[in-house]
């Protein structure tokens, strides 16, 4: 019998008991051992590098930031350099993971962590919280990870092992029913290595029978790329750091769209931080 069924037999007649932990814990494990993913960011002890990683991966699929992790590493390799960099540079290498504002973001953090923060990565989540674009599962993730301390996130491959073991015959489950739950199964002597074991396999569980986490409340369809506000942004992004000042009407006869249309993305843009507009000439906010 594998472990898997024996933790779903031992659970239905015990409960979640000392002994259920610890097989579930096992099951886990053992998967693990064998199919461990090798990424970069697990084989490093850097904060800064984790921290990089922990960002990348809040709305990007790991193959692509597998791409761009090693490059944006090199060409940033601190908080200073980061920090220092021209946003237009950030941009330029952030390119192809989408939601711009991450880079931004980064930027901000790395300032303030070297004026409040004396150059290091804070320790601890309230601190973590005060940086720019880091909510409370990013800070406990980092926290895990760049520091193993025992923390309590979920995120979307960790949710679809939960639902997976606790929740077989049930739908719309709330994360708030899931949290108790990985909290009194956490590894706390090595949390860093329990959450990547976790997240392995709920990759691995994707591919074995589809996505758990059809039955989440929180579960939504990506919406279409093509043609949306977010590819629009980014066309927009891509061609000021190309071409570096435009006029509203050079940028709709460059990107082939209305002008009306463009006209409300850069004001939103524009209200984030991430380009200026001086002189009726759009910009990236350098």
């Amino acid at each position: 019998m594998d472990t898997e069924s024996g933790f779903f037999q031992k659970c239905k007649k015990q409960g979640l008991n000392k002994k259920t932990i610890q097989l579930f814990q096992k099951t886990i494990y053992d998967h693990y051992k064998q199919n461990q993913r090798k990424l970069p960011w697990r084989r490093t002890n850097n904060p800064y590098h984790i921290f990089i990683s922990e960002v990348m991966l809040q709305q990007t699929q790991v193959p692509r930031v597998l791409e761009k992790y090693p490059s944006f590493i090199k060409k940033f390799p601190s908080l200073e350099s980061l920090a220092s960099a021209p946003l237009s540079s950030i941009l330029k290498e952030w390119q192809g993971m989408g939601y711009n504002r991450r880079a931004l973001y980064l930027k901000r953090a790395a300032g303030k962590m070297i004026n409040d923060f004396k150059g290091k990565l804070p320790k601890t989540l309230k601190e973590l919280q005060t940086l720019p674009g880091i909510g409370h599962a990013t800070a406990s993730s980092i926290l895990a990870f760049a520091f193993n301390k025992p923390t309590i996130f979920i995120e979307t491959n960790i949710r679809a092992v939960f639902i997976h073991f606790f929740f077989k015959n049930k739908k719309n489950i709330d994360d708030s029913e899931i949290l108790p739950l990985i909290e009194k199964t956490l590894d706390i002597e090595n949390p860093s290595k329990w959450y990547n074991a976790l997240m392995d396999y709920g990759v691995y569980l994707k591919k074995r029978e589809g996505n758990p986490n059809k039955k989440s409340r929180h579960y939504a369809k990506q919406s279409r790329f093509l043609g949306s506000e977010r590819q629009i942004r980014g066309q927009i992004i891509k061609v000021l750091n190309e071409q570096n000042i435009l006029t509203l009407e050079e940028m709709a006869k460059c990107l082939k769209k209305r002008k009306n249309l463009l006209t409300l993305i850069v004001h939103k843009l524009v209200h984030e931080g991430l380009i200026i507009i001086e002189a009726g000439k759009i910009k990236i906010n350098n």
